[in-house]
């Protein structure tokens, strides 16, 4: 085996964990317990309104059929340094309908984790709806691996576990932000089959057939402690006749149906693939694409894009460019959801909040949801008073985004595109 030193992932380079003392893991089972602590039944479930005194809020049902708006299941990750990148992003990203579920990898401090689930539990609004959720546990993540779809996997059964309510798995890193508010994005799906699956997909392997399936990689995360690189083996196998390959984006949107059969599904086929794909490099990039378009039940559910605005270099990187304000038209212009990557605080972010979001400083987006929002301009979303009464969790209001992704939307389901957006095997 060789250590591949330059194999970098989109997310960053090689991580560190630091070498805690024994005091250190007892403090890392108290943190453990701590932020499971947080993590709560939401007050959206039931059929009466809930009233919660010592915030003010008296919030309505959550209402589930077909006509309302769905419910999203966000899964959040980053690694050591980028709990306040998560934080801006969870709250850019926040409708109480929603789920949350973050994760920061090994990469980070037992201090860090403490701090994150802190600042959480902090704010008003999340402790009054409950639906954000920190993974107490650290683990080892190397986002050019294996281990990032292990930690993945994991999120998304979390969420199985905690709801039975939403609709769609969302996966976004700490390099992620939204170019539409929640509003725009529940409005848009609300008419969408509860089925469909936003994944990049082709089986036009090229290069990658030799280089990333031919190859055998060992990824030292999914047993060591710490973040560690890949280790590549000086063998190859042959590309699999068992199933078709198909590789994408490794960012994705998930219909409930489908999450459910790669993680509870009597089919064996997601399992087998699992044990395939712990020995492929970049196998975020295929696992998904491989068993939605080798499963007859779901390869017909497909709509090709991941709904994401990413510049790469011409030829392309290993990693796309990072955005500033110079990009901010073309991300419009793209119609997309979300947008990647943003180094911490650039200034594009205070503009898509200011002008998109109507996101004040540590605020979150603009919902119609709230309705001192409305009265104050999203001046306040989370200090004082606000959203202290008026809450209507099934209310959504568009605006011009909304109507930029649902053409979008429609062109890629159309009968026209539906057929080519499917898979191919």
């Amino acid at each position: 085996m060789q250590n591949k030193k330059n194999l970098n992932s989109d997310s960053g380079g090689p991580m560190r964990l630091l070498k805690f003392s024994p005091w250190i893991g007892i403090l890392v089972f108290v943190l453990a317990a701590f932020i499971f602590g947080v993590i709560s039944h939401s007050f959206l479930r039931g059929g009466a309104s809930v009233a919660d005194q010592k915030l003010g809020l008296v919030v309505g049902p959550l209402l589930k059929g077909p006509a309302d708006p769905p419910v999203f299941a966000y899964w959040i990750s980053g690694t050591g340094g980028e709990g306040q990148k998560m934080l801006r992003l969870l709250k850019a990203v926040y409708h109480p309908r929603n789920r949350y579920v973050l994760h920061l990898d090994a990469g980070s401090s037992a201090l860090e984790r403490i701090n994150l689930a802190r600042s959480i539990q902090s704010e008003r609004l999340f402790r009054a709806f409950r639906n954000v959720d920190v993974i107490g546990q650290s683990y080892a993540v190397d986002r050019t691996g294996p281990s990032i779809l292990s930690a993945t996997l994991h999120g998304a059964a979390v969420m199985l576990r905690l709801s039975a309510d939403w609709d769609w798995f969302i996966t976004l890193s700490s390099s992620d932000y939204p170019i539409m508010t929640q509003d725009d994005l529940l409005h848009v799906f609300t008419s969408l089959p509860r089925n469909l699956n936003f994944i990049d997909h082709t089986s036009d392997l090229g290069w990658k057939e030799y280089d990333r399936f031919d190859k055998i990689v060992v990824d030292p995360s999914l047993y060591m402690d710490k973040n560690s690189q890949l280790l590549i083996s000086s063998g190859t196998r042959k590309t699999p006749d068992a199933f078709r390959i198909f590789t994408g984006s490794p960012w994705v949107i998930l219909s409930r149906a489908f999450v459910g059969h790669c993680i509870h599904g009597s089919d064996n086929l997601p399992r087998k693939l699992l044990m395939y794909f712990a020995n492929v490099a970049y196998s975020m990039e295929s696992y998904f694409q491989t068993v939605i378009c080798n499963s007859p039940e779901f390869q017909n559910t497909t709509v090709n894009t991941d709904l994401r605005y990413i510049v790469w270099n011409n030829p392309p990187g290993l990693e796309p460019l990072f955005l500033n304000q110079s990009y901010y038209k073309a991300m419009i212009k793209s119609r997309a959801a979300f947008a990647r990557k943003f180094m911490e605080d650039d200034p594009v972010l205070k503009k898509v909040d200011k002008k998109i979001l109507k996101r004040a400083q540590n605020g979150v987006g603009f919902g119609q949801w709230c309705s001192a929002q409305l009265k104050n301009k999203g001046e306040k979303t989370l200090e004082g008073d606000t959203c202290s009464s008026g809450v209507d969790i099934n209310t959504v209001k568009p605006g011009p985004s909304a109507a930029r992704l649902k053409s979008l939307v429609l062109e890629l389901i159309s009968e026209e595109s539906l057929f080519s957006n499917q898979c191919k095997v």
